[in-house]
């Protein structure tokens, strides 16, 4: 088995799954395996998108070969793609299941590839049930899983949703590993030099998209906190509105916390991602529910430390007391963390425990893990 194709967004798309598919082939190529990236030519119709654009402007990654080829709503389509990849006979398709949306799409594609009698599928699922529910999620996700040889699954949240649809299937849960491609570190002088910050100043970083789930509004009440308001304490928002922009800036007008923050909401090109964390002194996740997030591994890279909300698979992914703090999803409780971390100097102690922490979390794993799969459906 030495081809593999990861049926996955990818470049020139946007997003941390692109930037995910990106990183992972090149880790299977240096496994030593040919690998092609069958991304999307449509990724999602305009009322599942509200962000300005799909796509990115960053250079092509080199040495990649990325195909563009799936439409998610046409069944035509994904006809045709599936004879296609029926015919390349992959000894393995690794497709990235994160919304049920791409359920039948996905699902139809793999039943035609696999009726070669020779290719095996094993999915990695960020979500098997989404954040934002819609009509239809049990049934297009039952589709999918019926059409999958085995699951990787990135948090034990997820790995228990899987089991609610199959309870035999061969699964392993390997932690998201580190984002490291995002260029080398930058000092905190050169961070705030780039984005025109003072270095009087001590800053927490919400770093991503803007959706409902991620708690942006937890974070902008415990901004309001009369403690922090007396602490020269900034929030740096990084990252795009997806919907509810009106309800973010009537919320900051409200709490009259317009001083403390500095808003960065457009899109933000991968250059320029380590300045932020540079700048940051607290990566902050107040999710209201979560799976895993990409965004604590691009904070294990730049050795940042994090507070995160006691959701999903985040506690899993930062140890409390360690690399940070896990809170429960309440704003009062974030801004005492916030308030813990500044006026007891936590920055350097947490620190330690990220860069003894970001071990866990390679590429090798998710590349060991994909191969332990496969030798088990193969003898099977």
């Amino acid at each position: 088995m030495k081809k593999i194709v990861l049926l996955s967004p990818a470049h020139p798309l946007r997003g941390g799954i692109a930037a995910f598919s990106d990183r992972y082939a090149r880790a299977l190529q240096e496994a030593g395996y040919e690998v092609i990236i069958y991304s999307f030519s449509l990724q999602y119709p305009g009322f599942l998108f509200p962000g300005t654009t799909q796509y990115s402007g960053d250079p092509a990654p080199l040495g990649l070969d990325i195909r563009i080829k799936v439409n998610s709503i046409n069944p035509l389509n994904w006809l045709k793609v599936g004879l296609e990849l029926r015919r390349l006979r992959p000894g393995m398709i690794v497709p990235r299941y994160w919304l049920p949306f791409m359920g039948p799409c996905l699902g139809t594609i793999l039943r035609i590839a696999k009726s070669n009698g020779h290719t095996k599928v094993v999915a990695i699922a960020d979500n098997i049930l989404p954040h934002e529910k819609r009509t239809g999620d049990r049934l297009f996700t039952r589709f999918f899983i019926g059409a999958i040889d085995a699951c990787i699954t990135m948090s034990r949240s997820v790995e228990e949703d899987l089991r609610k649809f199959n309870t035999s299937m061969p699964a392993a849960c390997i932690p998201h590993p580190i984002y490291d491609n995002y260029g080398e570190k930058a000092t905190r002088a050169a961070g705030l030099a780039h984005l025109g910050l003072p270095g009087s100043a001590r800053y927490l970083l919400f770093f991503g998209f803007i959706r409902d789930y991620k708690g942006l509004d937890l974070l902008l009440q415990a901004m309001a906190d009369e403690r922090l308001r007396a602490m020269d304490v900034k929030l740096i928002v990084a990252g795009e509105y997806y919907g509810n922009r009106e309800f973010y800036e009537n919320l900051i007008r409200e709490l009259h916390i317009e001083e403390q923050l500095i808003l960065k909401t457009g899109y933000i090109p991968s250059e320029e991602v380590r300045y932020y964390f540079a700048a940051a002194d607290l990566v902050a996740q107040p999710y209201k529910s979560a799976t895993q997030s990409g965004i604590s591994q691009m904070a294990y890279y730049f050795e940042k430390p994090m507070l995160v909300t006691n959701v999903g698979g985040l506690p899993e992914i930062v140890p409390d007391g360690e690399a940070g703090y896990v809170v429960p999803v309440d704003a009062g409780a974030i801004a005492g963390a916030i308030l813990d971390f500044f006026q007891n100097d936590k920055a350097a102690t947490f620190a330690e425990g990220v860069i003894k922490g970001k071990r866990r979390f390679s590429w090798t794993s998710m590349v060991e893990g994909l191969e332990d799969l496969y030798q088990k459906i193969q003898n099977s």
